[in-house]
């Protein structure tokens, strides 16, 4: 058989291919004559053949058929089949496979070769593909060549222990004793090494440690040498002593430093040296700077010196290496919790990062601007950060958007610039905000009494520049349907006012209803707005007819809207006055997830509507709370709610009774509701009376004072049901004679157990200071048994930033709120 190519001449063969195929077929022509020089037990070309299946092997061609061939030239005693065999082995051997077993014995006798660099081979194999069976039967030879004086064997066994501890870590306490003398070493290799099993040692116990932590004044010996020393040709890099010695120093000092006082003390002075010593014009010295700003920033150093750390990344930021600034933004990230003041001194060069062409440096940027923001900041790095929702790409207005919210939110100056913010964000940027942004800028706008007419007037010039928009298209019909009348007013003090018509405004929300880019939330929107505005507006005969066009819509939510609405105009025009007034101050409720509003129909206004279908089988409890939807939706919520004795079937009426007496027939107890089939939507406005829900004639009821103390005033007004005579509604006003407000002001009620009580939301949950105004809240009592009323209420609140908290018992009600 001739003798087979030379590697050389096969890696000259194979670059001469033109086409993949060529290659490939050149590649299986040779596989095919190594196989049958495999099969011919050829020991002389065993060498060459195996090279080159390692070459085939990293152009990604299957070599598996020459794993046992490697083990033949492992056992061989030549030097040069060694050398091919343990490269071989490393390469297509791993522990999943059983053959590397057959390994062991020849690796141990390697272990203990009288040539160091067979030994040397040996130990890197097993530091490489060692499995865990093999560590523990050679974890003895490499602990004894890790005490040799041998410097070649020293820094090859410090590796390949690391490999035996992350394999086997209780074998760890065996080669402690070895590390003794390691750092006494002149060589820096095996300085390296040692560095590097320490290191994993150190990471892995919590003993260890602490073993070795009285080797830090050595390591810091060390580190200052290799900084003083002078020029050394056989460690220099760029002109520096050693660098990647260095790192693995300041790695360890880290480790050892970290909780610990006296060490970090110990090192400060040496990590001010490098600081301040390092060249930073090559990359060899950033990447020394960086690894000692980390260390500084892990241990307990002191604060000048996490202030010379944050400087260095300060100065990374101006380096034209855009890897260089990447790691500077992100280090700064992490820090700036900790050392806020330190970094914000170079807020200027974060913020023209946000300019950098790169992505990764933009997004880190924009993250860091975001954690820069504070109360005196805030006016100039939205601006920045506005300018930079407004030129960035796409993949980044999201995330943007939703950071001016929660720092607007957070730190707004003032709530006209609060307001301003927002509805900057929403016309660049409104089709990537988060869907509670709609809702959130409502309950804003909604508790900006003093803001109403400003935001309806801005709200409204932006909706003539853009309908595009869907986010901001909401709000501004909203706030049209709620505060339109305002808008046509011109009572505008913020700036100039707009002359505006009623027929204006209402052109503009018909043509929210035609346009191609409205969605349907955004149509119902405009619809409840428009049917609003009769209310507020004299054009009812045109509002009339646009609700009745729509009651045909082909949009099943928006006919029903219609529909529902043109009954109103026709069944209950008397009270839509009363179901289309403004909105309440919103509460934001807690949730498990983010704070957000109640919302009902996807909007945050209390809508006329609930499109829920009543339960088949008749409930009065639940149909009092579907009546109590009708009335104003989320803002009546029953907060103390005692239960009464069972009772057939027409206790049902009292409970109607309790929460307004809304029924059609007119006498204690109504008739059971009739199964609704679910395929046909019931109008839910059917079962409301058109009689007056309370009576006057609770005018003689004398109002009485349930509460006096620290300035707080709690009085009780009277009035009587008009059918039932068992439900007295008592509306509290609240009133305030210290010279500062109450804040965050709550009051509760609960009554004896023969009673029945539903307490509504209050009008506010802030006592002006001064009697300069009242809160006033509604409770509503039956007292089927005609017993004398006695109430327990109790009051909390914030005065002069101290919480109040108070009991009181009222037991002195007047005779005719009861009997």
């Amino acid at each position: 058989m001739p003798a087979p190519i030379r590697l050389r001449e096969l890696i000259r063969t194979i670059r001469t291919a033109r086409t993949q195929a060529e290659e490939r077929e050149m590649i299986q022509k040779e596989c095919a004559a190594i196989r049958s020089s495999f099969r011919e037990e050829d020991n002389t070309y065993r060498c060459r053949n195996v090279a080159k299946l390692l070459y085939m092997h990293m152009l990604g061609y299957p070599a598996h058929f020459g794993q046992l061939e490697c083990l033949k030239l492992i056992a061989s005693q030549k030097f040069t089949d060694k050398r091919i065999g343990y490269l071989g082995a490393m390469l297509l051997l791993d522990e999943r496979q059983d053959v590397h077993l057959l390994m062991t014995n020849c690796i141990k006798n390697d272990l203990n070769h009288s040539t160091q660099y067979v030994q040397g081979l040996a130990l890197c194999t097993l530091g490489c593909m060692g499995s865990s069976e093999m560590c523990r039967d050679l974890a003895g030879e490499v602990e004894k060549l890790l005490k040799t004086s041998n410097s070649y064997l020293r820094k090859k066994a410090a590796l390949c222990a690391v490999h035996v501890i992350r394999k086997v870590p209780e074998l760890m306490e065996m080669f402690l004793p070895a590390t003794k003398n390691l750092l006494s070493e002149k060589n820096h290799g095996v300085l390296h090494t040692s560095v590097v099993l320490l290191t994993e040692m150190c990471e892995r116990s919590p003993d260890m440690l602490s073993h070795f932590r009285k080797l830090v004044p050595q390591l810091v010996r060390i580190l200052k040498n290799l900084i003083m020393s002078g020029y050394s040709p056989e460690h220099d890099v760029s002109g520096i002593s050693d660098p990647f010695l260095q790192v693995r120093i300041l790695r360890l000092l880290r480790i050892l430093g970290k909780g610990d006082d006296d060490s970090s003390e110990a090192m400060n002075d040496i990590l001010a040296q490098v600081a301040t010593n390092t060249e930073t014009s090559k990359n060899v010295g950033n990447a020394i700077l960086y690894e000692t700003v980390l260390t500084i920033m892990d241990i307990k150093s002191e604060s000048g010196l996490r202030v010379l750390a944050i400087n260095i990344l300060g100065r990374f930021l101006l380096n034209n290496d855009k890897n260089i600034r990447y790691v500077a933004l992100t280090s700064l990230l992490k820090t700036v919790q900790t050392d806020h003041n330190a970094v914000q001194r170079h807020r200027s060069t974060i913020v023209d990062c946000l300019k950098d062409l790169d992505v990764s440096i933009k997004r880190r940027a924009m993250e860091l601007s975001f954690a820069l923001v504070n109360g005196n900041n805030i006016r100039g790095m939205m601006k920045e950060l506005l300018y930079f929702l407004d030129s960035c790409d796409p993949e980044f207005k999201a995330d943007c958007a939703s950071g001016v919210f929660l720092a607007a939110e957070k730190y707004a100056p003032s709530k006209r610039w609060h307001i301003d913010t927002i509805m900057r964000v929403l016309t660049t940027a409104g089709s990537y905000v988060r869907d509670d942004s709609v809702p959130n800028l409502i309950q804003l706008i909604t508790n900006s009494v003093e803001m109403h007419a400003y935001t309806v007037q801005r709200l409204y010039k932006a909706l003539l520049d853009d309908i595009s928009q869907q986010p901001l298209v909401q709000v501004a019909s909203w706030c049209i349907g709620e505060y339109g009348d305002l808008l046509v007013s011109g009572q505008c003090e913020e700036e100039e006012p707009i002359q505006v018509t009623e027929d204006e405004v209402l052109d503009v929300l018909e043509g929210l209803l035609v346009s191609n880019l409205s969605t349907p939330v955004t149509r119902g929107y405009s619809l409840t707005a428009i049917m609003k505005l009769s209310t507020r507006f004299s054009s009812v005969n045109r509002i009339k007819k646009v609700v009745s066009i729509y009651g045909s819509s082909i949009d099943v939510e928006l006919q029903q809207r219609a529909v529902e609405y043109n009954a109103l105009f026709k069944k209950y025009d008397h009270m839509r006055p009363a179901l289309l007034e403004r909105m309440p101050i919103m509460e934001k409720t807690s949730t498990n997830g983010p704070t957000e509003i109640v919302q009902t129909n996807g909007e945050t206004e209390s809508t006329v509507l609930d499109t829920k279908h009543p339960p088949a089988v008749p409930q009065p409890a639940n149909q009092a709370n579907d009546l109590l939807d009708l009335l104003g939706g989320n803002d009546v919520a029953p907060v103390i709610q005692t239960s009464v004795p069972t009772k057939p079937a027409s206790a049902g009426g009292e409970l109607l009774d309790l929460l307004g007496d809304l029924s059609l027939s007119g006498g204690p107890t109504p008739a059971p509701a009739p199964s609704v089939p679910m395929s046909q939507p019931p109008f839910l406005l059917d079962g409301l009376s058109s009689q007056p829900l309370f009576n006057d004639t609770a005018a003689g009821i004398p109002p009485m004072t349930a509460y006096n103390k620290n300035g707080l005033k709690i009085d009780f007004t009277f009035e009587r049901s008009n059918q039932n005579p068992n439900i007295s509604v008592i509306t509290i006003h609240a009133s305030n004679s210290s010279e500062a407000e109450m804040t965050d002001f709550v009051f509760q009620a609960a009554v004896p157990k023969t009673f029945q009580l539903q307490l509504l939301s209050p009008s506010s949950n802030i006592v002006p200071a001064l009697n300069q105004g009242n809160v006033t809240q509604v409770i509503r009592v039956l007292n089927p048994q005609k017993q004398q009323l006695r109430m327990r209420i109790k009051l909390t609140y914030t005065h002069k930033g101290s919480p109040v908290q108070d009991l009181a018992e009222v037991n002195n009600f007047p005779p005719q709120s009861w009997q």
